[in-house]
């Protein structure tokens, strides 16, 4: 494996790779849900290229840019163990915003609800590193887990809309044994919110538990999903099932949606969703 340190260093040893490129673009802290991306890359590509980037542009005022978890040499024995070719690391963060840089993408409706407006600004810094990174790394695919699924569409999006050739594949989201989906924050979490937590993957379960029961409309769905998580003293911020393409709400279900959560664990915010599908 061959890791770059500068955007330079790392053009020159990605133009010696000859065949069909898999990307898996990370901020770091690499656990079971970014090895199954490389896992499927590994299998639909001649070279699998990994970025590690904690990307300033996407974190807000107040938010845990400067706290968020990092190990690079730890990650770095991850990705050579699952069999990544190349990767990207910059260590200045000048490298990919130089002085003077000012030019960003913004993908407009998509960006608006759930984490567009909890965050403001967050969605245009991933839209703007994510091009950038697809304009360095030039892969033929990208891999990107679903657990972020409206970042996920966002990314989708924006490549259609630039006609950047890539295409964008959306894997599973990958759980612990007790149901909390895989993030790089969960080491922010003490035993005890730990625990509480799991009532995220069991609000979608109960949601799908209806939807599998013959519940159509949305507002009995979120009920007993907000019940859910309040009666585990969970925070919300937002618990919605919207159109996967649109991520508009819906009131009814005639199709396939989609549920999005949004909650904070003491001081500790966590997302998760989850598909749901109606037989009829």
């Amino acid at each position: 494996m061959e890791v770059a340190v500068t955007l330079q260093e790392f053009r020159k040893r990605r133009g010696a790779l000859v065949g069909r490129v898999g990307f898996v673009p990370t901020m770091g802290y690499l656990h079971a849900g970014h090895m199954s991306l490389v896992e499927r890359a590994r299998g639909e590509n001649d070279h699998v290229v990994m970025s590690i980037f904690v990307n300033p542009a996407q974190f807000g005022p107040g938010e845990d840019l400067e706290k968020y978890p990092r190990d690079l040499d730890r990650d770095l024995e991850m990705a050579k163990r699952a069999g990544v070719r190349l990767v990207l690391a910059p260590e200045n963060t000048a490298d990919v915003y130089p002085r003077g840089f000012d030019t960003y993408v913004h993908v407009e409706v998509l960006s608006r609800l759930w984490e567009g407006q909890k965050r403001p600004g967050h969605f245009r810094g991933v839209a703007t590193v994510v091009a950038k990174l697809f304009n360095i790394v030039r892969p033929d695919v990208a891999y990107f887990g679903e657990k972020d699924f409206q970042q996920l569409q966002v990314i989708r999006r924006m490549t259609r809309d630039l006609d950047l050739g890539i295409e964008i594949v959306g894997c599973e989201t990958v759980r612990e044994p007790d149901g909390l989906a895989m993030s790089s924050r969960n080491t922010y979490l003490d035993p005890t919110a730990r625990a509480r937590a799991v009532a995220l993957s069991r609000a979608l379960g109960a949601a799908r538990e209806l939807v599998a029961g013959g519940t159509r409309d949305t507002g009995p769905i979120l009920a007993r999903m907000e019940a859910i998580l309040k009666d585990n003293s969970l925070s919300i911020d937002y618990v919605t099932i919207v159109d996967p393409a649109t991520l508009e709400p819906i009131d009814r279900l005639v199709g396939p949606a989609r549920a999005l959560i949004a909650v904070f664990v003491g001081r500790i915010r966590l997302i998760d969703n989850a598909r749901l599908e109606p037989n009829t």
